[in-house]
């Protein structure tokens, strides 16, 4: 036992709940901090820890080196619950801190990330079903496990409502994908403490002939989310660095995308400014930087996939119950994206999540989802073959044009 306080840091909720009454001087002492610490009690809006606004106790999921779960308590919740009890009269001292060796330091944490248990009997059985998730995790892969962090980090980072959190998505042509014809974005963010929100869709004018619809869907004339704005291709860079400008303004910066590669080979592409990009998110929230967040890996840590295979943004959406119409289309592929990331990260912890979404599901001995059949498949959204659609066609150098029922085609050499 140590009277001297640590400035930062966790304590297991075993430590606190099993050993630290019974190791205080005074057994008095002792009784009181059970009763306190006791699980109906610390769920009760009128308990000590009890935070403005949560239905329940939040308390703390951190996750460590080996990928194994603790649930803890902050040192700062531990530190106040024993002043408070002297305050009140209960203890005749305040009551010194459980020994050093029980702390948890960032250091030590992969990620730390707030959990909510709204009634006693969810309390009770948090241990269990976090010693259950840990017996899972022995023997899973380093994707899996890199998802897994990945996932609370994004949880505890959203949590704070600081900076902007914006996916942006690039559609190109079928035939030749360094031809873009669409951009979209989706973003949140906060300034003030007020939310802000906005969206966009962009065609680009010199390329409205090149039609998509062999490999993947021409969805182009059907954004959901607003007014289309058409641009002409010399001025879609200048139109992106604008909105990298307004991002700027928010200090912090999340990228959010449903597989980044080929959207950051576009804006590199492009030559938009991604200086000091980072895939790798903090441990804690800064106070600026960019950062990528996928929400393929989201999704993959949330089923437990290990596979390293990537989930479509369709199949994505539906898993979360969220029914996209017409993906894309590069505004609303940006917009479902980022529904699906505040689907995610709003949620509880990954274990947790997984369970609410899916009771029942999980394969025995592992922390993968067994989806229904028509939920199941990781293909891409890319796959389907579509029937031919109006526009450019690439092997004769014609125009398609509908009349009468009937395709006819007329020549466009010179005017693209």
């Amino acid at each position: 036992m140590s009277s001297s306080t640590v400035l930062t840091g966790y304590i297991r909720y075993t430590d606190i709940w099993f050993e630290w009454p019974g190791a205080l001087p005074n057994p008095d002492d002792g009784v009181v901090l059970k009763a306190i610490l006791a699980h109906d009690a610390l769920v009760h809006p009128d308990h000590p820890l009890h935070i403005e606004g949560v239905d329940g106790v939040q308390l703390y999921v951190g996750t460590l080196e080996n990928g194994e779960a603790r649930l803890m308590f902050s040192l700062k919740q531990v530190d106040y619950l024993r002043y408070w009890l002297h305050a009140m009269g209960l203890t005749e001292e305040v009551i010194p801190l459980p020994y050093s060796d029980c702390l948890l330091t960032n250091g030590e944490l992969r990620t730390v990330s707030p959990i909510t248990y709204a009634n006693g009997s969810a309390l009770k059985g948090a241990l269990k079903a976090i010693d259950k998730n840990n017996k899972r995790l022995k023997g899973t892969n380093t994707t899996l496990s890199h998802r897994r962090t990945v996932f609370e980090r994004v949880r505890t980072l959203w949590a704070e409502k600081k900076g902007v959190w914006c996916a942006m998505d690039f559609e190109s042509w079928e035939r030749e994908h360094t031809m873009i014809t669409e951009f979209g974005w989706s973003l949140v963010g906060w300034k003030d403490g007020e939310k802000v929100e906005d969206t966009g869709h962009l065609c680009v004018q010199d390329y409205q002939w090149y039609r998509n619809g062999k490999y993947v869907a021409e969805n182009r004339e059907n954004y959901r989310f607003g007014q289309t704005e058409m641009v002409r291709k010399k001025d879609l860079k200048a139109r992106i660095e604008k909105l990298f400008s307004i991002l700027e303004g928010y200090g912090l910066i999340f990228l959010v995308f449903h597989d980044n590669s080929q959207d950051i080979r576009d804006l590199k592409r492009l030559e938009i400014p991604l200086n000091n990009l980072m895939h790798i998110l903090p441990e804690n929230t800064p106070d600026s930087g960019l950062f990528v967040v996928d929400t393929s890996d989201l999704i993959g840590a949330l089923l437990g996939d290990d596979t390293g295979n990537r989930r479509g943004l369709e199949g994505t959406c539906r898993s979360l119950q969220i029914n996209p119409e017409y993906l894309h289309n590069a505004g609303n592929d940006a917009h479902y994206t980022l529904q699906a990331m505040v689907a995610m990260a709003s949620g509880s912890q990954v274990d947790q999540q997984r369970d609410e979404r899916w009771p029942n599901q999980t394969v025995a001995g592992s922390l993968r989802v067994k989806l229904e059949a028509n939920e199941s498949d990781y293909e891409s959204d890319d796959d389907e073959e579509i029937g031919p659609r109006l526009g450019y066609d690439p092997e004769t150098g014609k125009l398609r044009h509908q009349g009468n029922g009937n395709e006819k085609l007329a020549d466009v050499a010179g005017n693209v």
